[in-house]
């Protein structure tokens, strides 16, 4: 019984992110719900003191919010927000190698995860508005106060006072009574607030494609002077460094572990475009996955026979370890190409320069910010 509840809900930790995309807000709420809930289903099935839990729930929450990330490339159009969680996203990525390297509880205090609630409140926002209508300064407003007072305090209590949510409040049950008021009031605060919000620009949707301006998937020329391309290497071997100190099997340092992976996403890059240019395409996110696993299973097995270490057999978190590199390398390059092969990563200070001139010319124009309408399907 213990067994199959713990399977259940690691199957459910892996399973829940893939809905991020198409559904970003309930699907991220989800994970977040779980992500709290899980060491308290362990413990309550089982006695092992869960040595490895705490890289455990790192990896996890790496892997749902790398989902994240991809999902940012395709929903959100506001470059400064994009920015943001570009910024956002790769500083907890290095703050959780930094923990894996050390075991240093502190370091996840200085490299909070604010990318998380970054992305639930300006998904949100966009079940009813267009986001885009935000000031930059809002925007950023927004990031500045959910790191300094939400995620700070929260990073606090987890991992250095290293206190149970749910332990405490048995304890202290004045605390259940504390948060009841508190949300009666933000309640009372936020009823009048609806007067002076603007109407909506569309219906209530959950779901991205409802909301989002029309776009091409458009790949984009693979180079070594790409941008982009540093950017995947970059974020993939971050994620991997983290994947592989919680993995059995895996004897790689992580300096070997980050070169490998570039090594894998730049040859990745490179067939995928020799394929491209022969008339060869995907149709979807889940045939891009398929092509991207099959070249990186014969790469790995061609490694095994011909490296270093000649006739050893891949073993089983070796294969593991594919499948997640090609998983967000199709994701990567899938949401990645909804941007068009014109994106240049801009800084946000730049994006903020290029919001203000459109701003400008809009005011000119008399025109209005465009409508959010449903875009070409992705199938």
């Amino acid at each position: 019984m213990a067994t199959a509840v713990i399977v259940t809900v690691i199957a459910l930790r892996f399973l829940l992110p893939l809905l991020i995309p198409r559904f970003p807000l309930p699907a991220i709420l989800a994970c977040l719900v779980l992500d709290a809930a899980d060491q308290t289903i362990f413990q309550a099935v089982t006695d092992d003191p869960l040595a490895g839990y705490q890289s455990y729930d790192k990896a996890l929450d790496v892997y749902y919010l790398a989902i994240a990330y991809c999902a940012t490339m395709r929903n959100w159009r506001d470059p400064v927000a994009f920015g943001i969680a570009r910024f956002l996203f790769i500083y907890r990525l290095v703050g959780v190698v930094v923990f894996e390297l050390t075991q240093q509880r502190w370091v996840l205090l200085v490299f909070p995860n604010t990318f998380e609630y970054f992305f639930i409140d300006y998904e949100a926002i966009a079940v009813w508005w267009n986001p885009r209508r935000l000031r930059p300064a809002a925007v950023v407003s927004l990031a500045l106060a959910i790191w300094a007072f939400v995620k700070l305090p929260q990073e606090w209590w987890v991992h250095v006072a290293q206190l149970d949510v749910t332990d405490f409040i048995d304890d202290h049950r004045w605390v259940s009574y504390v948060v009841a008021g508190v949300a009666i009031a933000v309640a009372a605060t936020l009823v009048p607030m609806r007067r002076v919000l603007p109407p909506p620009d569309h219906h209530f949707t959950l779901a991205a494609e409802r909301r989002m301006p029309e776009f091409q998937v458009e790949r984009r020329k693979v180079s070594l002077r790409d941008v982009v391309l540093w950017e995947k290497v970059l974020i993939l071997s971050l994620i991997c460094v983290i994947f592989a100190n919680i993995l059995p099997g895996i004897e790689a340092g992580s300096v070997g572990i980050a070169v490998g992976t570039a090594v894998l996403v730049i040859a990745n890059a490179f067939v995928s475009e020799w394929w491209y240019r022969r008339g060869r395409t995907w149709q979807n996110a889940t045939q891009s996955f398929v092509t991207m696993l099959v070249i990186n299973v014969v790469i790995v097995i061609v490694d095994s026979l011909v490296g270093p270490d000649a006739n050893d057999i891949p073993t089983a978190a070796n294969l593991g370890f594919v499948v997640l590199l090609a998983l967000f390398i199709a994701l990567f390059d899938r949401m990645r190409a909804t941007r068009g092969p014109d994106d240049r990563r801009l800084p946000t200070r730049k994006s903020i320069e290029l919001w203000r001139r459109r701003r400008a010319q809009a005011r000119e124009t008399g025109l209005p910010n465009p409508p959010a309408r449903r875009p070409a399907s992705l199938e």
